[in-house]
């Protein structure tokens, strides 16, 4: 005679494999799809312009079997500036992720807590009092965001890092930051100022390889190795107690993931300037696609790039004037974020 006992185990088993089967199934239907959506815009963005080239014409063109004009506007112009905001927004999913899922709160990405806005701090600081440009300006951005980083690790590390603790920190710090770029912007020449405003909008405009390559080889380590580290998330989101209890050196691994997500939103930002709220949207939508409950390091990174393009393209070509590509995203971004907020007075949680 079975054991109820037994046979109970047995259907919960059954029942979890079963839901992690499902799961898996849309995991890899949503990135698919994303992927195919990515593709799509991706050769819009190549082929429509004030000079159009046919969709069907870019294989060729892409793989060197046509020149001329057509040639030159797509592999010249038009390819490094898409390029550019793939792996833009690619990398800004896998920031965002990372921070949202170590430190438990939505609001934990890098353009809420204090990341890009050291980027802007040092960018509008390198353009205005030493007159760089260029990858001067990039490597100011990067190392802004870096040591940004690192001073809020450091100032919330003490008695262990709270997530809420962090995302205080950084906004605080963010302010401060922020009243710098405008203190340096009220002081600057009215030629510098306006430089500075197109950079501090999030802009691809002129785009070039030399911009793009850097942050690709960048994602060529980092991706894998956020992938590799996703892995402990859901041991650390369960406490740093249960978490050492499984084995895991909790504060090295929490160092290394915020360490990756930092090094991606620096790099990201470098190139195409402190684009607002992608980091922050990816990875609630990717998510809700995935009908919640899993880490979606893949698909939020997808869906950033996705949000970049998408949002490049409706401002170059969809309304009546041309704008940079921060400001379609920060006027998607916002309302979400006031939803957010509104959501969590009413729950009393963020």
């Amino acid at each position: 005679m079975s054991n109820p006992k037994t046979i109970d185990l047995s259907q919960a088993l059954a029942g979890v494999h079963a839901a992690r089967s499902r799961g898996a199934a849309r995991a890899r239907i949503v990135t698919t799809g994303l992927l195919i959506a990515l593709v799509a815009v991706f050769a819009l963005s190549l082929a429509v312009g004030a000079y159009s080239v046919p969709v069907g014409d870019l294989p060729g063109i892409l793989f060197g079997n046509s020149g001329g004009q057509d040639s030159y506007v797509i592999t010249q112009l038009r390819l490094p500036r898409a390029t550019a905001g793939l792996l833009v927004g690619f990398a800004f999913g896998i920031a965002g992720t990372l921070f949202q899922q170590l430190l438990r709160n939505p609001l934990a990405s890098p353009d809420v807590i204090g990341v890009s806005q050291g980027a802007s701090a040092a960018a509008v600081m390198g353009l205005i009092w030493f007159g760089l440009s260029g990858a001067a300006l990039s490597l100011a951005a990067f190392t802004g965001a870096i040591a940004t980083g690192a001073a809020i690790y450091l100032l919330a590390r003490r008695g262990g890092v709270n997530g809420y603790r962090l995302v205080l920190i950084g906004i605080g710090i963010g302010a401060v930051l922020t009243s710098v770029v405008s203190y340096l912007m009220t002081w600057a020449d009215v030629s510098l100022a306006q430089q500075a405003l197109v950079w501090l909008t999030g802009n691809l405009n002129g785009r070039t390889w030399n911009d793009v390559t850097p942050l690709a080889i960048a994602l060529l380590v980092l991706t894998p190795a956020a992938i590799l580290l996703a892995r402990t998330l859901t041991a650390l989101q369960l406490g740093d107690d249960s978490a050492a209890g499984l084995g895991l050196h909790v504060e090295r691994t929490r160092l290394l993931l915020l360490l990756i997500a930092t090094a991606a939103a620096a790099f990201a930002t470098a190139v195409a300037g402190p684009i607002s709220f992608v980091a922050f949207v990816a990875n609630p939508i990717a998510t809700r696609l995935l009908g919640g409950g899993r880490i979606a390091l893949l698909p939020s990174a997808l869906t950033g790039a996705l949000v970049v393009l998408l949002a490049d393209f409706s401002a170059a070509h969809l309304l009546p004037t041309q704008l940079p590509v921060g400001v379609v995203t920060g006027a998607v971004g916002a309302p979400y974020l006031l939803w957010l907020l509104a959501t969590a007075n009413r729950t009393g949680r963020v």
